[in-house]
């Protein structure tokens, strides 16, 4: 991708980062499903790391090696007419210099905007000191290459808490939204955050754009946006329900005899339409 056409797509991811009008992003976990979702209407595309490494045979959890990683983001950047934002986990790297280099092959695959979480296997928190290094070198490795990255910060307080009690969550995840911010992270993503009470709370004190991880039971769009919400995404769940609906197809297939359930709404036809139009 040409770099000033790249520019302008991470200057438009940026612009949609608009506290006064919510962002709905769903997440890609192939070409295809980036390519159908731009079709959509949506003015944006995230991926999604559980999703992509699925679809590439590998559990989640940077278990995916970062070349197939790349490749499976640089073909979907090829087909998606919108800006793409990648989940990048924790950076796939040990060190503040690795994430930096990581970050720059990234950027060379078209992707305008990463997560970075700061959860190390949903089992511990990084210190806050140390998550913020690796944002640091995430800026400025986009810095390096002249792009303004959209860097979106998960704070993994409400998947890996211990013991602590809501109270400490808050405060835990203010701390780290300030350091993340100052870091040069652009947006506040509290993953696994349902509570609308905590959601309005947090939108209020965080001085940047907020993302909430969409699920089932989940406040309206509208009343998300009314308690403050920047943006919302759709982490694994869009994936999971098409994989749900293969297994669902299948199994009423071998168990009715029948092949009714293979019947579709979106077929062979409109699939290869998405490609025709790219």
């Amino acid at each position: 991708m040409e770099r000033s056409i790249q520019i302008a797509a991470a200057q438009r991811l940026r612009a949609l980062h608009d506290r006064r009008q919510l962002l709905l992003l769903p997440n890609a976990w192939d070409a295809a499903s980036a390519c159908m979702l731009a079709r959509l209407g949506f003015p944006a595309v995230a991926t999604t790391s559980g999703g992509v490494a699925w679809s590439l045979g590998w559990a989640d959890g940077e278990r995916l090696p970062l070349d197939e990683m790349l490749a499976a983001v640089a073909r979907i950047t090829r087909v998606t007419p919108v800006p793409v934002t990648v989940d990048f986990e924790g950076g796939y790297g040990a060190s503040p210099d690795q994430v930096h280099a990581n970050v720059t092959a990234l950027i060379a695959t078209g992707a305008v905007g990463i997560n970075l979480e700061d959860g190390i296997a949903h089992a511990r928190l990084r210190p806050i000191d140390a998550a913020a290094a690796r944002i640091a070198a995430a800026r400025a490795a986009a810095n390096a290459c002249g792009l303004p990255l959209v860097i979106n910060a998960r704070i993994d307080s409400w998947i890996v808490a211990g013991t602590a009690n809501e109270q400490a969550r808050i405060a835990d995840c203010l701390d780290r939204a300030r350091a993340y911010l100052a870091a040069g992270a652009d947006c506040i993503y509290p993953i696994a955050l349902a509570e609308p009470a905590v959601i309005g709370r947090l939108c209020a004190a965080i001085d940047a754009p907020v993302n909430i991880g969409a699920r089932t039971g989940m406040p309206a769009i509208a009343e998300l946006a009314r308690l403050g919400v920047a943006r919302v995404s759709t982490a694994t769940r869009l994936a999971t329900r098409a994989y749900a609906a293969a297994r669902d197809a299948a199994l009423a297939m071998r168990d009715s005899g029948h092949f009714d359930a293979l019947d579709s709404t979106f077929g062979y036809a409109d699939m290869q339409a998405l490609y025709d139009a790219h």
